[in-house]
C-alpha cells in the first residue's frame, strides 16, 4: 500500500475477509500516515476475520497515527492477546475518539489490558465492548478506570458493555466507578446478570453521580427488590434522563417504587419498563 492519499477521510471495508494479512497492510499504512492515508479519520473493519496477529499490526498503526478518530473492529476474532496490542496502541494515541471492539473474544484479561491502555489516553469518548464476555473481573478493571477519571478515562462519555456476563460483583465495581466519575453520560449494561444486588450497587452509584443521562439495564433480572434500590436512587439524581429497564421481571410493587422516586425527581425522565416507554415529567 504505497499509494499517496491526500483526500480520503473514510474507508469502509466491512465484511471482506481481510484477515490478519490485510490488517497488517492497513496497520502499516496507519503507522506511516505522513506518507499514506494522510487524511483518514474513519476506518471500518467490521466482520473481517481479524485475529490477534492482525490486531498487533493495527495496534502498532494507531500508536503512531495522528489523524484517525474512529476505528470499528466489531465482529472480528480478537482475543486477550490482541486486546493487549490495541491497548498499547491507544495508550499513546492522541486522536482516536471512538473505538468499537464489540463482538470479539476479549474476555476479562483483555478488558484489563484495555483498561490499562486507556489510563493514559486523553481523547477517547466512546468505548464499545459489548458481547466480549468480560465478566465481573473485566467490569472491575473498567470500573476502577472510570472511578479514577482524574487520571484515567478522562474524556470517556459513552461506555457500552451489554452482553458481557457481568454479575452483581462487576456491577458493584461499576457502581463505585459511576459514583465518582464526572464525564460519563451513557452507560449500557443491557443483557447481563446484574440482579437485585447489582442493582443496589448501581443505585448507590447513580444517587451521587452528576453527569449520567442514560442508563440501560434491559434483561438483567432486577425484579422488584432491585427496582426499590433504583427508585430510591432517582429521588436524589439530578441528571438521569433515560432509564431502560425492559424485561426485568418488575411488577406492580417495583413500579410503585419508581413512582415514589419520580415524584421527588426534578428532571424529565423517560422510564422504560414496558413498551412503549413512559415519558414522565416532574418539575419542582
Amino acid at each position: 500500500m504505497n499509494t499517496l492519499s491526500l483526500t480520503l477521510t473514510t474507508l469502509e471495508l466491512g465484511g471482506n475477509e481481510i484477515g490478519d494479512v490485510g490488517a497488517q497492510l492497513l496497520g502499516d499504512a496507519l503507522q506511516h500516515n505522513t506518507v499514506t492515508l494522510i487524511t483518514l479519520t474513519t476506518l471500518d473493519l467490521t466482520y473481517n476475520d481479524i485475529g490477534d496477529v492482525g490486531a498487533q499490526f493495527l495496534g502498532d498503526g494507531i500508536q503512531h497515527n495522528t489523524t484517525l478518530t474512529t476505528l470499528n473492529l466489531d465482529g472480528n476474532k480478537i482475543g486477550d492477546v490482541g486486546a493487549q496490542f490495541l491497548g498499547n496502541g491507544i495508550q499513546l494515541n492522541t486522536t482516536l475518539t471512538t473505538f468499537n471492539l464489540g463482538g470479539n473474544k476479549i474476555g476479562d484479561v483483555g478488558a484489563q489490558y484495555l483498561g490499562d491502555g486507556i489510563q493514559h489516553n486523553t481523547t477517547l469518548t466512546t468505548l464499545e465492548l459489548s458481547g466480549n464476555k468480560i465478566g465481573d473481573v473485566g467490569a472491575q478493571s473498567l470500573g476502577d478506570g472510570i472511578q479514577h477519571n482524574t487520571v484515567t478515562l478522562i474524556t470517556l462519555t459513552t461506555l457500552k458493555l451489554s452482553g458481557n456476563e457481568i454479575g452483581d460483583v462487576g456491577a458493584q465495581s461499576l457502581g463505585d466507578g459511576t459514583q465518582h466519575n464526572t464525564t460519563l453520560t451513557t452507560l449500557d449494561l443491557g443483557c447481563n446478570k446484574i440482579g437485585d444486588v447489582g442493582a443496589q450497587s448501581l443505585g448507590d452509584g447513580i444517587q451521587h453521580n452528576t453527569t449520567l443521562t442514560t442508563l440501560d439495564l434491559t434483561y438483567n433480572n432486577i425484579g422488584d427488590v432491585g427496582a426499590q434500590s433504583l427508585g430510591d436512587a432517582i429521588q436524589h439524581n439530578k441528571t438521569l434522563v433515560t432509564l431502560n429497564l425492559r424485561k426485568n421481571e418488575i411488577g406492580d410493587v417495583g413500579a410503585q417504587f419508581f413512582g415514589d422516586g419520580i415524584q421527588l425527581n426534578t428532571v424529565t425522565l423517560i422510564l422504560c419498563l414496558y413498551k412503549p416507554c413512559l415519558h414522565l415529567y416532574f418539575f419542582i
